[in-house]
């Protein structure tokens, strides 16, 4: 009889594979007496695209800041690799915001830099030698990936706004995030600038293999771009107290990156949802 040897690392590989990368379990978020978040149950794959839409207020990036570690439920769980999410960011997951995270006093390649100079030197910010030359070469290649390698020594005033996009992704990527983050990160780009930024997200999330979440007020843009949609909103509303139920995933709906095949049916359904 041939006996097949046990390989426990194999083994673990494949149920981390087979499990979600993400869960909320009947997640609640309450601020006082105001319910933003109830119910929530659903998983994600590592991977997973998800676009996020739906009305203002209805608790898109109360989500997001959950996911970071910004905010903590008030009820239920919210996991990553079946453990509670950490109270604070940490290098597992990047964040882009619409409104630019960068240094005004910094170059280029030294608001990208950074982050890793304090995760080396917490204290100083500082690093020096051949710790310093390949943490310089590592933000050279990620500012190359992006299109920023012509501006390595420029400062943020002298940026583009979509060059200031590009710069706050490589910031988020530098410390090889496996979860990226991103709150209406085109919102105020023009739509050619939004089109390449579009093309240059797509090709990061393959390229570093992310699961990403995003917020868009941008319907078209979170069909695009997704592998799931979901659409957040309340089932149960008072108009005595607004703040009495909060909002939930109305739908989880799987998408096409390609706008012509996006089915019209799904994009009704979608835009019940107001405001997008």
């Amino acid at each position: 009889m041939t006996i097949i040897p046990f390989d426990k690392k194999y083994i673990d590989e494949k149920r981390a594979k087979a499990m979600p990368m993400i869960q909320a379990k009947n997640l609640w978020k309450k601020y006082g007496d105001n319910v933003v978040l109830e119910r929530m149950n659903v998983s994600v794959k590592a991977g997973e695209f998800i676009t996020m839409v739906g009305t203002s207020g209805c608790g898109k990036s109360t989500f997001l800041k959950m996911l970071l570690g910004m905010e903590s439920p008030t009820s239920g769980e919210l996991l990553l690799d079946g453990k509670s999410i950490r109270s604070e960011p940490d290098q597992s997951r990047g964040i882009v915001f619409q409104q630019y995270s960068v240094f005004p006093h910094l170059t280029v390649l030294e608001n990208v830099i950074i982050a890793r100079e304090f995760e080396h030197s917490p204290i100083l910010g500082k690093l020096f030698g051949s710790k310093k030359r390949k943490v310089v070469d590592e933000a050279k290649a990620l500012l190359e990936s992006v299109g920023l390698t012509h501006a390595i020594n420029r400062y943020p005033h002298e940026l583009s706004g979509g060059m200031k996009q590009r710069l706050a992704i490589a910031q988020a990527l530098i410390r090889q995030p496996r979860i990226l983050l991103l709150d209406e990160p085109f919102g105020a780009l023009d739509p050619g600038i939004r089109a390449d930024m579009h093309q240059l997200i797509l090709e990061l999330w393959r390229e570093h293999q992310l699961t990403v979440f995003m917020v868009t007020h941008d319907l078209s843009e979170g069909f695009y771009l997704g592998t799931r949609l979901w659409v957040f909103d309340k089932l149960r509303r008072d108009n005595q107290a607004p703040g009495a139920y909060g909002a939930n995933i109305t739908y989880d709906l799987p998408v096409t990156r390609r706008k012509s095949e996006v089915p019209y049916e799904l994009q009704t359904i979608a835009q019940e949802s107001q405001d997008f």
